[in-house]
């Protein structure tokens, strides 16, 4: 790690449009924050920053949406995800927002200076407009095919499929995301950031200063645009949400967000420093100070082309040093999504998993999408807390613990021999921190892992409990190591673990400390012989099936609701005469008997009375009902529609259905139960 003077850590500010989910934590806030705690254990200078960003079109939408202000929306949203992240133990220094004074003073005077600089270029030009809505459509008010990979749910700013960044009239297809009609085109006068004159400083500085330390993913996606050629992007919007564009002639006109948004960790760092009574500006403008942004691949574009360029024009910040951008994490095999719905949100996780924060934690960093995307299942969660926290971590720890308290009483024997496994502690220490500053931090947290693995491996190998009447000093030498191992994991783990940390800290009765003091020599220990240890206690406990089942039959309901919500109704069929509707022959019958059709999902053979005689049905509703269910069920049968063979059988009918909002299928039966069989239905 390069010994700067103090280092300054961003986290992408979160949409106020939702709640906070676990690709938001798996992508950016888990990683920041272990990379924070790893700093402050090396007794660095740090900050760690982030914020609630207000100003987003998905915030508006949201607003419409719900029929509610855009204030009302991010303020619910802001409440919850700040509440969420302190309860889970992210650990900001300073978590803002926005909408806060302090952040519209800051992007006002950050936006005065380029203004005043000439730095901006000023354009009219033609952009999409909706005539029904009389307002101009700014990125997600549009939507449309991506230009450069077909994708047809593409925003007018970004393409979700891709990744790419590009102008809404680049959209093939455009359609307003209000009401769905096509735009058309009308003048608009815009203040434009002329990207392209930063170009040749941005390959020199990002492709050739940063071709060794900056990830493979943030490089390739940079090097992509800066191929491609770069464009002056507009820094002002036409919108009624937003900060004001501070200049004459900008009437009706707001920074646009991603201009916005960035500035708002340079506000938050104002205002912890206020708070503070410190000094903001050593941690943006002095040279001895590493800035290193984490993000979500989403946000390379801004953080590794845009938002340099905009500090390179300002003139008087410093540059990322890095900025470590993660791929996305799926769940249960798609792609998590706000609008739709399908995510794990932090604070339902927290109510139905209290006290297990640290499990996610460890989960998604175990599994984190640190070069490719990865998937998110309840299944994987549940394993890794039972076979590697349980079994492993907490085993370990419960068998330590457990045989000093029966042996000595809770007190920690004397050193005897010299084992190797105390060496190892040392280099444990050191692997960990290097895969830490390295950003791999799934590595860091297998590290950690394989150390209590170590320890679990030593006391099997050397089998106190067989030796304890034989040779008693040999297990005091063997204990004595045992409990240095976990006095390591207590402090190493506080990066990834901070909850089991502290607890694991009070069972062996011992205070944190810095990270290059966990240290093991012939001479130093991390626990003295005679020190108390408190009462054991289970460091983490089993999770049952019947926990992940509740999560997987949330995921179903959310599924299948989100289905009906966007379900499209089937446009009419052609037109028929009366007459094609009179030969329509509708009868009322019972089920008499059911029975699945082998091999087959969704098919039941049925014998159905209609009256006029009793006939074979085949019909697909395997999947809402059981054959035993439905016996005695009266239907609506159509009985003259021609006969014809469904895997083997000879179908002499059609029972007519329904589908209710969850999506299964329901009987079009009589309201009253004294129809007789056979009666027609008109």
């Amino acid at each position: 790690m390069n010994q700067a003077k103090r280092y300054t850590i961003t986290a992408a500010l979160p949409y106020t449009n939702g709640p906070v989910h676990i690709g938001h934590l798996a992508g950016v806030y888990v990683p920041a924050d272990i990379y924070t705690r790893y700093l402050r254990l090396k007794q660095k200078d740090v900050i760690y920053i982030c914020g609630s960003d207000e100003h987003g079109v998905p915030i508006t939408l949201r607003a419409k949406k719900e029929g509610v202000t855009p204030q009302q929306i991010v303020d619910k949203y802001h409440s919850i995800i700040k509440k969420s992240f302190e309860e889970f133990g992210i650990s900001f220094d300073n978590y803002s927002r926005t909408s806060a004074k302090i952040h519209h003073k800051t992007a006002s005077t950050f936006f005065k200076k380029l203004y005043d600089d000439g730095k901006f270029i000023e354009e009219t030009s033609e952009q999409f407009y909706d005539k029904e809505a009389n307002q101009f459509l700014a990125d997600r008010f549009i939507v449309g095919t991506c230009p450069k990979c077909g994708f047809e749910e593409s925003y007018g700013d970004q393409c979700e499929s891709c990744g790419t960044s590009h102008n809404a009239t680049d959209l093939i297809n455009p359609k307003s995301a209000i009401t769905g009609n096509t735009p058309s085109l009308k003048e608009t006068k815009h203040w434009y950031l002329p990207l392209d004159q930063y170009e040749s400083w941005l390959r020199e500085w990002i492709v050739e200063g940063h071709k060794n330390d900056w990830k493979a993913n943030v490089l390739g996606q940079v090097k992509s645009w800066l191929d491609d050629g770069l464009r002056p992007r507009a820094v002002t919007r036409d919108l009624d949400w937003g900060i004001p564009v501070p200049v004459e002639g900008a009437k009706g006109k707001v920074l646009y967000v991603w201009f916005d948004a960035p500035i708002g960790y340079i506000s938050s760092t104002k205002e912890w420093a206020k708070r503070e009574n410190k000094d903001w500006e050593p941690y943006w403008k002095d040279k001895d100070t590493q800035l290193i942004h984490f993000i979500g691949k989403d946000n390379i574009v801004f953080h590794a082309i845009i938002f340099p360029a905009m500090l390179k024009a300002e003139g008087s910040y410093i540059l990322p040093e890095n900025v470590p951008a993660n791929e996305f994490l799926n769940l249960e095999g798609n792609k998590i999504s706000t609008s739709k719905n399908w995510a794990v949100w932090l604070h339902e996780y927290l109510l139905d998993f209290p006290d297990k924060q640290d499990v996610l934690r460890y989960v998604l960093t175990a599994n984190a999408p640190e070069s490719k995307d990865n998937d998110f299942t309840w299944k994987d969660f549940q394993a890794r807390n039972n076979n590697e926290l349980v079994a492993i971590l907490g085993n370990f720890i419960n068998r330590v613990t457990v045989l000093i308290h029966k042996y000595y009483d809770g007190i920690v024997p004397e050193k005897g021999k010299h084992f190797k496994e105390l060496d190892k502690i040392n280099d444990f220490r050191n692997s960990i921190g290097k895969s830490i500053e390295l950003f791999r931090f799934r590595e860091a947290s297998q590290e950690l892992i394989n150390l209590a693995r170590m320890g679990n491996v030593f006391l099997q190998e050397q089998e106190p409990w067989k030796k304890i009447k034989e040779n008693p000093d040999e297990v005091k030498g063997i204990m004595f190591v045992a409990i240095q191992i976990a006095a390591a994991l207590a402090h190493l783990s506080a990066p990834f673990l901070p909850f089991t940390s502290k607890k694991l800290c009070n069972i062996l009765n011992i205070e944190p400390k810095n990270w290059d003091d966990v240290f093991v020599s012939e001479t130093k220990s991390l626990i003295k012989n005679v020190h108390q240890i408190n009462a054991s206690e289970l460091l983490f406990e089993k999770i049952e099936d019947d926990a992940i089942q509740l999560q997987l039959d949330k995921l179903a309901a959310s599924k299948t609701l989100n289905e009906q919500e966007n379900k499209v109704l089937v446009p009419q069929k052609d037109e028929i005469t009366f007459d094609d509707f009179t030969n329509m022959d509708i009868r009322i019958g019972t089920i008499l008997e059911a029975e699945k059709v082998t091999k087959t999902k969704k098919l039941l053979k049925l014998q159905v009375d209609v009256g006029i005689d009793t006939r074979t049905i085949v019909s697909g509703i395997a999947e809402s009902f059981s054959p035993d269910a439905i016996i005695g069920q009266q239907v609506s049968v159509l009985v003259n529609l021609a006969p014809r063979k469904i895997r083997g059988i000879e179908s002499q009918g059609m029972i007519l259905m329904t589908e209710t909002k969850e999506g299964k299928l329901s009987f079009l039966a009589p309201v009253s139960d004294t129809v007789k069989n056979g009666e027609q239905v008109n």
